[in-house]
């Protein structure tokens, strides 16, 4: 007599009552989703969980980078999601993949929404107002399991308002711990998430729990506003996924902003006594966001190298220039050999029109090339500058820094 074998393994795999699925986060916005990713992994990796992670730097499953560039789109996913070795996933989540063949899964548990902001790459593929980018990001809020959670920046009203017509709970986390929305949320018995003087809140009507600032270094103090936020978009997520308080305070212990753990996502680096910061922000957001981060910083002096996506429009390119020169005494501006269609030149000239009416910036060059610009800065600078080198090639740029600094 035959024996049902197979359904004692499938028993064994699946327990009754489970549906045979992993752990699953989506996360998109405008800036701030690698990051928010990273650290989402690094709590479930706090978990004993092995880890398969879509980001624009690649695709990683544990330690092991497995696919390279720009990953953030539904191929990449379906590979994590075939991959034997996953047991939770968490993935970027682009517009252009989305637009492109929609999404890798059919439901998810929780679904981040990081901000919009004045929204990027309007113009292109029919998505021309920030309004439409906000219904093509939904599309992950959208695909919320009903026993999921959205986790929703309650201080960006586009991304606040996805809560409508959500499926399942809302957390929400905001910059302003006073924001109405945050404070009727808590009142309601809602889970809020906020800084204090003390550090990030994660509060539950009369519950509270605080991850003190000194345990966080990413955000540096408080003192990094939009880091800020990616930690607090990644402890909820967490906290929504069930995680257990002292895996997600270990995971933001270890976690820096370096070159190894985030890179391109404002990397600090000591060169000769000046401050090197190498970002990958390529939008008018992320150019405020690193004013305000930049300005906590003490420098004598400031130099910014920047370059421009040709396929953005040309307010959106001038834009850019026109808030870095807020701050920043000289600009570097580089040209490289992909102008998305543009001509030569094209992107520089809008670049250097955004800084004719800046409050500070005085001195403005050009150069041809991302190694080359980045080499005429260091050139410049002296101990106590500062210097925010804006870049393309991610991988690239931050090796050309590591060698120019071991020179």
């Amino acid at each position: 007599k035959g024996r049902p074998v197979g359904e004692a393994a499938i028993s064994t795999l699946f327990p009754d009552g489970s549906d045979g699925r992993i752990p699953l986060v989506a996360v998109t916005g405008t800036n701030g989703k690698t990051t928010t990713v990273r650290l989402i992994s690094r709590f479930l990796e706090e978990s004993g969980l092995q880890v398969g992670m879509t980001t624009t730097d690649g695709v990683y499953v544990g330690d092991r980078k497995i696919d390279s560039g720009d990953c953030s789109g539904p191929k990449s996913a379906k590979s994590v999601l075939m991959h034997p070795d996953v047991q939770a996933a968490v993935f970027e989540t682009a517009r252009g993949g989305i637009l492109r063949e929609g999404l890798a899964f059919d439901v998810c548990d929780v679904a981040v929404v990081t901000n919009l902001g004045m929204g990027d790459h309007l113009g292109l593929s029919q998505i021309e107002s920030v309004e439409d980018l906000a219904r093509v990001k939904q599309t992950v809020v959208k695909a919320l399991s009903p026993q999921g959670t959205a986790v929703l920046n309650a201080g960006d009203p586009l991304v606040a308002a996805m809560a409508e017509g959500c499926r399942g709970s809302v957390l929400y986390f905001c910059s302003d711990p006073h924001h109405p929305l945050l404070v009727s949320s808590r009142a309601m018995g809602m889970k809020v998430v906020f800084p204090g003087r003390d550090g990030i809140h994660a509060a539950c009507g009369s519950e509270e729990h605080v991850f003190p600032w000194e345990e966080i270094p990413l955000a540096r103090g408080g003192a990094i506003p939009f880091q800020v936020e990616n930690a607090m978009a990644a402890i909820g997520a967490a906290w929504a996924l069930g995680i257990e308080w002292n895996k997600i305070a270990a995971g933001l212990a270890g976690f820096e902003s370096d070159a190894g753990t985030t890179p391109g996502r404002f990397n600090f680096f000591d060169y000769r006594g000046a401050t090197l910061i190498a970002d990958y922000g390529h939008n008018a957001d992320a150019m405020i966001a690193l004013v305000k981060a930049v300005k906590s910083i003490p420098a004598k002096r400031r130099i910014v190298v920047i370059s421009g996506a040709g396929d953005r429009r040309d307010e959106d390119i001038r834009i850019q220039t026109g808030i870095l020169g807020e701050i920043f005494d000289e600009a570097i501006l580089y040209e490289d050999q992909c102008q998305r269609g543009r001509a030569d030149g094209e992107v520089l000239s809008l670049l250097r029109s955004g800084f004719l009416a800046a409050s500070r910036t005085a001195k403005v060059s050009e150069i041809r090339g991302e190694f080359a610009a980045i080499d005429l800065a260091l050139s410049r600078l002296s101990s106590g500058d500062l210097c925010l080198i804006l870049v393309d090639q991610v991988e690239e740029a931050l090796a050309h820094i590591a060698s120019a600094m071991a020179a």
